[in-house]
């Protein structure tokens, strides 16, 4: 898929989601899925994308897998520039801090994403660098949602 193509899907289920509460069809329809706001790195202008996530406690965690692309994802480079962000998870939108998980606990995060979202090791295999995680902490001390 082209990055025009991929661009335009994640634009598709971005109206989806917002059209029906966070709620999406497709190869996403089983997913937890949440949109991610960031802050360009270069740009300075606002970008969102749908994510798979898991909850872990008040914080969302978040893998920069990218499909198993030779790159990290956009939205990782703009989170490491400014960690501030913004997620939508159903009908709720809070801000939130980003912030990198590893070791153990990047281990354990790991683990228990693979266990609903096993295509992730393929995603792993495909790439010479650890897929990092991050972890989305609310910036205000409370999660909606």
């Amino acid at each position: 898929m082209s990055n025009e193509q991929r661009q335009q899907l994640n634009r598709e289920i971005i109206a989806e989601f917002r059209a029906n509460g966070g709620v999406v069809g497709g190869q996403f329809a089983n997913m937890s899925l949440l949109l991610l706001t960031t802050t360009g790195a270069r740009t300075g202008e606002q970008r969102t994308w749908p994510l798979g996530y898991l909850r872990d406690g008040d914080r969302v965690v978040i893998f920069a897998a990218n499909g198993g692309r030779s790159n990290k994802p956009g939205w990782y480079h703009n989170l490491v520039a400014n960690p501030e962000a913004t997620i939508e998870v159903g009908t709720e939108s809070w801000p939130v801090v980003a912030s990198i998980v590893e070791g153990a606990e990047r281990k354990r995060l790991w683990d228990s994403e693979l266990e609903v979202a096993p295509f992730l090791a393929d995603f792993q295999n495909a790439v010479p660098w650890e897929i990092p995680v991050l972890a989305l902490t609310p910036a205000n001390g409370s999660a909606a949602g």
